[in-house]
């Protein structure tokens, strides 16, 4: 079965610069390298889903200033439909500044834009996007409430829906229900559900509360920790995948495009999120942000080795 995803969220420009640490406050330093990655949550989501074969589908927001087209044309290189981005005319771009030390750990400080202003137009192209999409999905880095009514218009029409709730966000605990996947990191889940989460014991009990709020799946990222998920069917853990990590910037948002792609074609859980363990774990090997999105043999390999 094809996968058929839309994707809804942030568009940003990633600036990411590497130094042998990250400075002190007051502190100036040196860094070893500078580059730009085409990035946003929702946008290396959907390169993430498109790199692994799936026909995706881009809603959001640019603006009209120079890295507007350059974020769209990274989209198509992909193959992403890039028809209901929308150019404001008004607001900058999104633009991530991402510092980037020796062991691959990334501090990030996201200007989020033209993406704040997703309304009423991303809305109706969500709508359309929806009638051939198996898979929708979110994160946090445009206006929640626009984001809950996208969920809401794909639960009416069958369509699963996928939050990414990242950066962490204040929430209503009875909004949670209209999603049917959530899937924070450690830091996420802490934030939500007020439980550190430092192994899988510690995740399977922030995941209780997630499905407690009415959470269809719960999914808990922990790097190289592994990735803990319970639904009310069924629960398991798949432990970290050895891999050298260079940049751990873009992992979950290949964790998410890849459990989209695989969920869309039919996997159970369970191999949908070791499909998506994989993609991440690959996406750590590699500088960057979009860049960083591995390729589907590369990820069937890294299943097949282990």
């Amino acid at each position: 079965m094809s996968a058929e995803i839309l994707a809804f969220g942030g568009i940003n420009m990633g600036l990411v610069t590497r130094s042998a640490r990250i400075p002190e406050p007051g502190e100036t330093l040196r860094g070893t390298r500078f580059y730009h990655s085409s990035g946003g949550k929702g946008a290396t989501q959907a390169v993430a889903a498109a790199r692994l074969g799936a026909r995706v589908k881009m809603v959001g927001r640019v603006g009209n200033d120079l890295f507007g087209p350059v974020l769209c044309a990274a989209l198509c290189r992909d193959g992403v439909d890039v028809g209901a981005i929308a150019v404001d005319e008004e607001h900058a771009s999104g633009v991530g500044v991402i510092m980037v030390d020796p062991q691959g750990q990334n501090r990030v400080l996201a200007t989020y834009g033209a993406n704040l202003y997703c309304g009423d137009g991303e809305l109706a192209a969500v709508e359309q996007g929806l009638a051939q999409a198996q898979v929708l999905m979110l994160q946090m880095e445009i206006p929640f409430p626009v984001s809950l009514r996208a969920a809401q218009y794909a639960r009416e029409r069958g369509v699963r829906v996928l939050l990414d709730p990242a950066p962490a966000t204040e929430v209503a605990l009875e909004d949670f229900a209209h999603f049917d996947i959530v899937a924070p990191n450690q830091t996420e889940a802490e934030y939500y559900t007020g439980l550190a989460v430092v192994d899988e014991n510690s995740a399977r009990r922030a995941a209780a509360v997630l499905l407690e709020w009415g959470v269809g799946i719960a999914i808990i990222k922990m790097g190289e920790l592994g990735v803990y998920f319970e639904s009310d069917q069924t629960r398991g853990f798949v432990p970290p995948f050895a891999v050298e990590a260079v940049d751990t910037t873009s992992a979950g948002d290949a964790f998410h495009g890849a459990l989209a792609v695989a969920l869309a074609e039919g996997r159970d859980l369970a191999a949908a999120v070791r499909f998506g363990a994989a993609a991440g774990a690959l996406a750590v090997t590699r500088p960057g942000v979009q860049d960083a999105m591995p390729t589907r043999a590369a990820v069937e390999t890294l299943l097949a080795e282990n």
